[in-house]
């Protein structure tokens, strides 16, 4: 933005006029676009709107900077002009309890200010006319602290305003205003209350609420997943953003146990049953008209009932392969793979490192009206209409061994199993990839060739192995670099030969850096994509396949005949700019030769 700043208005109510000569002063627009903003929106003073807003609208572009000018920028530019910091408004770092406390919510409306940090001995105070200054001695004096004026986007006050006082007061109804300690019998830890409040209904309507926000909120925010965790005396909710747990809200113990319970309901779990894990579902509708799925499972912990809910976005099988981070190279090979008429093909990784995405994906490629495809899982993951889906049930002696079977006799031609756990359920893959059928499966092993000695050790025969098996594939999840912020650097030359040891692959000549911007809320990261390490079986790596295989040896087979180690594939996002080396270290083991 411009550096010269004329000076304050007359009045310390901003209005569009001011902003406009202001504007025009410090060389941003011209006047004939001042004039021309002002023409059509003469009545702009007399409405909510604010004159950000209303120049925003406009869309002008700044003759200084060349840039448009939206709200963000504009926001900036009045800091500058007011000389107050610039603070934007990030709704996971907002302690919305302790901002409800500050002010009453007629105060903060009526003087369009928002506490956003709430210090020992001093309040940050968000506003959008920061020459308004007549609010601040009676709040001082309420407050007993300093104030710290900063500057924030109109429309983020206006927005956080109503939706942290609207949670803080759903909270504050549904715990009755009291500090009690909820009747939950089941917690290992228990306080009596005497005397203390019943434990607010789970379908009462502040309930309601607060789970309506919690999960439109986690929609925004791009979560992955929702923790609601029991704590001794509150209820404490996280979300995972990019593979990273976030805070975001603490409830009263009481109002978390509602809140669980009015999950279950919502996801047809035993609301009794405290004591044993259960698993659901609830699919739910944005504002945006589309349907997400959210997979329920909870837990007894030594302070009452522990749910974590999965986001599975639809959107996501209609993700390309060059979208879930498939190179070129990669993708032939898995499309060589999975094309094959019958075998088996795995896929290997931990827990969240995306092989139910990569298994849908590929399934969702190879769904045609020509065939069909059964799968066995535990539990289902995403519910789609072109598969034909069931699930274990250990209750009734469903297992995935039993599943595969009854699966073989309902004439299949792709067959997909959740995990092969055991012996039993290995062997009904082998059995169906020997009759005619593909076979997807997955395993937690740490790498593709170790998934061979994984089957080993469950007991198939090596002969087995070298019919059924055509491939294996070990994949992880890496954060990708915020496209609208990163920065080129210089490439740290002892990083990189620690990510390409032992192929000692050459350095590019620069590589991309985190820099942090609002987009990816200061963090450098937006989003996730995968890394893949594809090993094909045949020719001369099948031959290593047998009684006594070493697994290093069976690994340097594959690097000769072209696999890319998890690292190696890293290190080509790196070079391409998409993610960083101290991303890939992090995240894929150590490299073996």
């Amino acid at each position: 933005m411009a550096s010269t700043f004329p000076p304050a208005p007359h009045r310390s109510t901003l209005s569009l006029r001011d902003v406009c000569s202001a504007l025009v002063a410090g060389g941003e627009i011209s006047q004939d676009e001042a004039e021309r903003i002002l023409s059509t929106n003469l009545g702009a003073d007399s409405v909510k709107s604010h004159p950000l807003e209303v120049v925003a609208m406009a869309a002008p572009t700044s003759l200084a900077s060349g840039r448009t000018l939206n709200l963000e920028r504009l926001t900036e530019w009045l800091a500058g002009w007011a000389g107050q910091p610039y603070y934007h408004i990030d709704p996971l770092k907002i302690d919305a309890p302790a901002v409800a406390r500050v002010m009453s919510y007629a105060f903060a409306q009526r003087h369009g200010i928002l506490a956003v940090d709430i210090g020992k001995d001093k309040v940050l105070i968000a506003s959008a006319d920061p020459f308004k200054a007549d609010w601040e001695p009676n709040l001082r004096h309420v407050l007993q602290k300093d104030i710290v004026r900063v500057v924030a986007n109109p429309d983020d006050i206006a927005r956080f305003t109503i939706e942290f006082y609207q949670l803080a007061s759903s909270v504050s109804k549904a715990s009755g205003g009291a500090g009690g300690t909820a009747n939950n019998l089941h917690n290992f830890e228990q306080l009596l209350d005497l005397g203390g409040t019943s434990s607010p209904d789970a379908n009462d309507q502040h309930v309601v609420k607060i789970v309506d926000w919690l999960l439109q909120y986690a929609y925004e925010q791009r979560a992955s997943d929702i923790h609601i965790e029991p704590r001794r005396t509150v209820t404490q909710v996280r979300f995972r953003i990019d593979g990273v747990l976030h805070n975001v809200y603490e409830f009263p113990e009481q109002v978390g146990v509602a809140v669980t319970s009015r999950l279950k309901i919502l996801g047809r779990l035993n609301v009794a049953e405290k004591r044993r894990p259960q698993d659901g579902r609830i699919k739910t509708r944005k504002p945006d008209n589309s349907e997400v799925e959210l997979r329920l499972s909870t837990m007894p912990t030594a302070f009452g009932e522990k749910m974590v809910m999965r986001i599975f976005d639809p959107e996501v099988l209609l993700k390309s392969f060059e979208q879930l981070g498939f190179s070129r190279e990669d993708r032939e090979r898995w499309h060589d793979i999975t094309g094959k008429p019958h075998g088996i093909v795995l896929v290997t990784g931990p827990t969240g490192s995306g092989k139910t995405t990569t298994l849908y994906s590929t399934l969702k490629h190879l769904a045609t009206s020509e065939v069909n495809i059964c799968t066995i899982e535990d539990p289902i993951e995403m519910v789609e209409p072109a598969f034909n889906q069931m699930q274990v049930q250990n209750n009734i002696e469903l297992s995935f061994a039993s599943g595969v079977r009854a699966l073989l006799r309902q004439d299949p031609d792709i067959i997909m199993i959740g995990e092969i756990r055991d012996l039993e359920t290995a062997e009904m893959a082998v059995q169906a990839a020997l009759t005619g059928h593909l076979v997807l499966s997955t395993l937690h092993t740490n790498d593709s060739p170790s998934a061979i000695t994984r089957l080993l050790e469950l007991g198939i025969p090596p002969y087995l192995i070298r019919a059924t098996v055509l491939g294996v594939m070990a994949q992880r999840l890496v954060r990708n670099l915020c496209p609208h912020c990163k920065q080129p650097g210089p490439v740290d030359d002892a990083a990189w030969r620690s990510l390409t040891r032992p192929w000692k692959a050459p350095a590019p000549k620069e590589i991309f850096h985190p820099v942090g911007c609002l987009d990816c809320r200061n963090t450098g990261y937006r989003g996730r994509a995968g890394v893949y390490e594809i090993l094909q079986l045949s020719g001369e790596l099948l031959g290593q396949i047998g009684e006594n295989t070493e697994l290093d040896q069976l690994r340097l087979r594959a690097y000769k005949d072209g696999m890319k180690s998890l690292r190696l594939s890293g290190a080509q996002k790196v070079a391409a700019g998409e993610t960083t080396i101290e991303e890939i270290l992090r995240v894929t083991p150590e490299s073996q030769r």
